[in-house]
């Protein structure tokens, strides 16, 4: 199974509308090139990750034209696209009374769509959740290989990474892969790159983290996206700019690992 990772650079200059077309034209070149199953986006490279008070201006609804434009560049490209995530406009308030949430969307060639909104909201009380509401959902897809059965992806964001537990359920609903797209700040790159290791390890399934890189909202963005297989290698990593890595995996090495090395039947909570 070959998987993109397109770690995309941007700034405070560059509209929503013309980012988003920038994007699906990476998009198209990649797969052209490149031929992945899976391409992945970063965490709100639309509305940006720290610029806060754009997001209720840019928010849309599920049905809403980013949406749509994932799923059609999907469909032209012929792959599976993990579009990132956008500031998605509720139906109605959720329980803290908010009407946003932070929205990852997977779509397939078909038009197929998983949608998963973050469960953890970074910001301790301001930022994220004093904006956002918070997923509640363990969320996972089974996606088009290319290598005969399907692959099962377990769905989370970014601050998500912190919390093993949730990878942990995500294990237990039978995830292979985590696809885990960010918007990760450089001051703290180094603790990305060693979570991502150790969810790999702990659950023995690949990890593909995608972040961003260029400075928004006076924030400088941490690259150093990578896809880490389940015995916690390091399969292709990214540096500070802009960059895409195309990796080929094998999804029935989370098979052999655990079957090897059988850890996780000694779980005892």
């Amino acid at each position: 199974m070959r998987i993109a990772v397109i770690q995309l650079g941007y700034g405070d200059d560059e509209s929503m509308p013309e980012r988003v077309e920038r994007v699906t034209s990476l998009v198209r070149g990649v797969a052209d090139e490149r031929r992945p199953e899976l391409v992945v986006l970063p965490e709100l490279w639309g509305p940006t990750g720290f610029d806060y008070h754009r997001w209720e201006g840019l928010a849309e609804s599920l049905d809403g034209p980013w949406a749509k434009a994932m799923t059609e560049v999907a469909a032209e490209a012929g792959v599976t696209l993990h579009a990132g995530s956008f500031i998605e406009r509720l139906p109605e308030a959720g329980p803290d009374g908010r009407t946003l949430a932070n929205t990852s969307v997977l779509v397939t060639a078909d038009g197929e769509r998983t949608a998963y909104r973050k469960v953890h909201r970074f910001g301790f009380g301001s930022g994220e959740p004093k904006l956002l509401e918070a997923g509640t959902e363990v969320v996972t897809a089974q996606i088009p290989s290319g290598t005969g059965d399907p692959v099962t992806v377990g769905l989370s964001t970014c601050y998500d990474l912190r919390f093993p537990e949730l990878y942990r359920q995500q294990l237990d609903a039978g995830a292979q892969v985590f696809v885990v797209p960010a918007a990760w700040p450089a001051a703290r790159v180094e603790h990305w790159t060693l979570l991502g290791r150790a969810r790999a390890v702990e659950d023995q399934a690949f990890v593909v983290q995608c972040n961003t890189v260029g400075t928004h909202a006076r924030t400088v963005m941490g690259g150093h996206s990578q896809v880490i297989a389940p015995t916690g290698e390091v399969l292709a990593e990214a540096g500070t700019d802009e960059e895409v890595l195309v990796v080929d995996i094998d999804p029935a090495l989370v098979t052999s690992t655990r079957e090897s090395f059988p850890v996780l039947a000694d779980r005892r909570l």
